[in-house]
């Protein structure tokens, strides 16, 4: 069997739910599998890249977004394989998952695949489109800019977030322009940053704002299945 390191938590969860057994690490960010019993190597951004090579590893995942390209170089310096993936929109994050999963030994496309695509293919046209700002941080404010993978998830669920054609992939934006940018909605993940109803609503009086999981926003695995229904259910419940 393959072993894989993984450095990304959303395909560390798509490894263990395609190959049991073949991930032999992963980051302390992993969170799924909840159950999941492996070697934990650091964060996605400062690896430790002498315990991972000691696992001697097939293979080692990342994402050109996640992780740092000199902590890559290290790795493939030391003899190992990594498989870079790059992810800006939903059918990328099909493409890159089926070649995720082969790579580690999958003999087919898994159900939970299967499912998340037939859960994007079977979209109802939104009746209407909103406009929202998306922040992923604070302190300073960060949002959504272009070309981003939760961007391109909302879009198809008919929100228009107000920075996509922004310079910048993250760009940090000043409250008071977030606020008369006069946006629909606001929309909250609690990853990168935790915002929570008591920490991000209070920000933007007056505008309703949507608290969704960022698993659900931002991870690109078996969370793709229920990705359309959870945050559709947060943008109506914001709405009401």
């Amino acid at each position: 069997m393959t072993r894989v390191v993984s450095l990304v938590p959303s395909l560390t969860e798509a490894v263990a739910a395609s190959v049991p057994g073949a991930l032999v690490g992963a980051t302390d960010w992993c969170s799924h599998p909840a159950d999941l019993e492996v070697v934990r190597i650091g964060g996605t951004k400062n690896p430790k890249v002498e315990r991972i090579v000691g696992l001697a590893p097939d293979l080692v995942l990342a994402n050109e977004e996640e992780n740092r390209g000199p902590d890559l170089a290290a790795l493939r310096e030391a003899g190992l394989e990594v498989l870079v993936t790059e992810v800006r929109d939903v059918p990328q994050a099909f493409t890159e998952l089926e070649r995720v999963v082969t790579a580690c030994g999958a003999p087919g496309s898994p159900r939970w695949l299967d499912r998340a695509r037939a859960a994007w293919a079977d979209l109802p046209v939104p009746a209407a489109r909103t406009t929202a700002v998306v922040p992923v941080w604070r302190r300073p404010w960060m949002v959504l800019g272009r070309d981003t993978f939760a961007g391109d998830v909302l879009a198809r669920l008919g929100v228009d977030h107000l920075y996509a054609t922004h310079q910048e992939r993250y760009p940090r934006i000043p409250l008071q322009e977030l606020r008369a940018a006069a946006p629909d909605l606001v929309v909250l993940p609690d990853e990168p940053y935790r915002f929570t109803a008591e920490d991000g609503p209070e920000a933007f009086e007056g505008t309703p704002c949507a608290l969704v999981s960022g698993r659900h926003l931002t991870w690109y695995g078996p969370s793709l299945a229920e990705a359309p229904r959870m945050i559709s259910e947060a943008l109506r419940a914001a709405c009401r």
